[in-house]
């Protein structure tokens, strides 16, 4: 079934065209990714979609019964009403039904409005889809809903976003950088959440794994054509290479055709055949395609580090704590010439803080932080750039140097750093608040580095960032000479730049972990899982025999439990059916595909063992 269809839409703004007679269709269950370069509109394509842009040409139709949610870069919630109002504020019956479910848990609801509540979930069978909606919120950190969205932090509002429209549970979804603001736990979970759903997509996101584990095909926006990829992001690469290897060999064959063609139009009239005119009319198509420019401008990012000596950054007996919130208690750590590393940890560990400590934009509580005589920080902050209003690109630039040395005695003007980082000299006298969230991203890198720092920084380096940009950033940060400090939540910038882990657990404690983020991820599944089957073996050896004394039936939640768990049962034994034979079929021969179906058929066993014991203990007071 169609559900989008987009015909020849164009968008400018001034004299700059975003995209022009731009096509393509959407089918009920694709899930498509939308990739190209910072400012050539991808945002600006998802809003017109929404309807919150209109086109300057073109169709859009949407089929009339299909649903639609959005997850936009403004999170769009009310500030002056509480988190729950705003994720229950649909207006029909089940949404009330859950809204008043909710209030009715707090303490001092009386028994008759409690199960006033209770009826009224029952009535408008609303129970499975609060229990999703608790699993979400769950998952996405979200817990006192009773906060005012206007006392919670940007990231805080994004996550609520993102939450509303999953609740929302529309057909449909337009995603904007869904995983920005999200912790690793939380990016992993929307990735397999998203990958299981029949849901019909079309995101963007800068997250390859993301890409690569979600999408079943990639649109791609180049030169102000639409390309389509049928497959994942690997895929996209694959086929993207091929595609320009014949573009460059379609336009050489073009040019050495244009070059015989030329001599002809300078011969003598004389010397011409009859048929002059039509092989004048092929000459202009011919010059047409050997023109054609095929070359991108490419981010250069040099390197001219300054001299770094041995004593670099030192902790020694560090503490920090916010109130009763420790982050570090009695640090010791010294960095090392070359050190590559990631800090990393759920949101609130106490990361950023780690780096302000580092900076000197925070003092320890106890302890002391030495810095070497010789660093020169480049700090890339999650804040970004301060701008004054009105101020445009260049006088950002030129408030930091107005000449900037490179490498060998070289200098080059601000404007041709600029330009090093694709701000053309037009481009330069744009006001900073009309750029787009990557270019303002690619401003600031362009200001950390024209420093020349020998300690780089970079908090969120890859937020609004394209894929093509930090493919070039990678390259640019893998030859570089000086420490790198790491903190994001980008799985494949970790995995590619980093040898080794700072793991904060938010208990003031922080590990060393040899390896990338994978062999930090494997480890932490493997602590989880022997704490899970601890828990859940104490559970049963100290809680059954006393159940089994004291109770002689099933109260009201735990038959609402029992009857969630005979629908699970069937579909968990279901999908590890299906997985054993998968994986038994010797079809799959990738070895990290063989892992991840390892991995997922041992996590549904071990759900599938505990729901089991857990109906089983329900099963004796029917």
């Amino acid at each position: 079934m169609n559900y989008l269809s987009v015909e020849n839409i164009s968008k400018t703004y001034g004299i700059r065209t975003l995209f022009e007679d731009v096509s393509f269709g959407i089918s009920r269950g694709q899930k498509i990714a939308l990739v190209a370069r910072n400012g050539t509109g991808k945002s600006t394509i998802l809003n017109v979609l929404a309807g919150l842009d209109v086109p300057d040409t073109g169709n859009i139709v949407w089929n009339k019964d299909v649903r639609v949610g959005m997850l936009s870069q403004e999170h769009g919630l009310d500030d002056s009403i509480s988190i729950l109002d705003n994720l229950f504020s649909g207006s029909n019956a089940m949404l009330t039904a859950i809204r008043e479910y909710e209030l009715a848990l707090k303490e001092g609801t009386s028994p008759e409005d409690f199960q006033h509540a209770c009826d009224a979930m029952d009535r408008e069978n609303a129970w499975d889809y609060e229990a999703q909606s608790k699993q979400i919120l769950g998952k996405l950190g979200i817990h006192d809903l009773e906060q005012k969205i206007e006392v919670l932090s940007g990231g805080q509002k994004r996550r609520i976003a993102l939450a509303r429209v999953l609740i929302e549970d529309p057909e449909f979804l337009l995603l904007d950088e869904p995983t920005n603001h999200l912790d690793l736990d939380m990016i992993e979970w929307l990735e397999e959440y998203l990958a299981q759903s029949n849901r019909t997509i079309l995101m963007i996101t800068h997250d390859r794994y993301f890409l690569e584990v979600i999408c079943d095909e990639i649109l791609e926006l180049d030169n102000e054509q639409l390309y389509r990829y049928k497959g994942n992001y690997s895929y996209f690469l694959e086929k993207k290479a091929e595609r320009e290897e014949v573009e460059y060999a379609s336009r050489d064959k073009a040019r050495n055709l244009m070059r015989r063609e030329l001599e002809w139009m300078r011969s003598t009239p004389k010397a011409r055949s009859t048929k002059s005119k039509y092989r004048e009319e092929q000459y202009s198509k011919v010059e047409a395609n050997a023109t054609v420019r095929l070359e991108e401008d490419q981010m250069k990012l040099e390197i001219n580090i300054q001299r770094l000596g041995s004593k670099i950054i030192e902790f020694h007996k560090v503490k920090k704590a916010y109130g009763d919130i420790k982050i570090l208690k009695g640090l010791d750590y010294i960095f090392k010439t070359n050190e590559r590393v990631a800090l990393a940890g759920r949101n609130g560990t106490g990361k950023t803080t780690i780096l302000n400590l580092i900076t000197g934009k925070e003092q320890p509580d106890a302890g002391k932080v030495v810095i070497g005589e010789t660093v020169a920080f480049g700090y890339f902050s999650q804040e970004g750039l301060t701008i004054k209003p009105g101020q445009r690109v260049l006088e950002v630039v030129r408030e930091i140097a107005d000449v900037i040395p490179l490498k060998n005695g070289k200098k080059i003007t601000a404007e041709q750093m600029l330009e090093r980082f694709l701000f053309s000299r037009y481009a330069q006298r744009d006001l900073v608040e009309k750029l787009s969230g990557g270019e303002k991203k690619r401003l600031h890198l362009c200001c950390v580095l024209m420093s020349n720092p020998n300690v780089l920084i970079l908090d969120e380096p890859t937020n609004d960032l394209d894929v093509f940009t930090l493919a070039i950033l990678e390259d640019y940060l893998l030859q570089f000479p000086g420490v790198l400090i790491i903190v994001s939540h980008d799985r494949f910038l970790m995995d590619k730049l980093c040898d080794h882990i700072l793991a904060l657990d938010g208990n003031g404690n922080m590990k060393d972990i040899t390896g990338n983020y994978t062999t930090w991820r494997s480890e932490q599944a493997s602590i989880a899982r022997a704490e899970r089957k601890g828990a859940q073996e104490k559970k049963i050896a100290h809680e059954k025999p006393k159940q089994a004394v004291e109770k002689t039936k099933m109260s009201f939640k735990e038959k609402y439990e029992f009857d969630q768990l005979e629908k699970d049962i069937p579909t968990l034994t279901k999908q590890k059916e299906i997985l054993a034979e998968k994986l038994n079929s010797g079809e799959v021969v990738d070895h990290e595909e063989l892992m991840k179906i390892s991995q997922e058929l041992g996590d549904i066993s071990e759900s599938l063992d505990e729901k089991e014991m857990r109906w089983l203990e329900l099963s004796e007071y029917l």
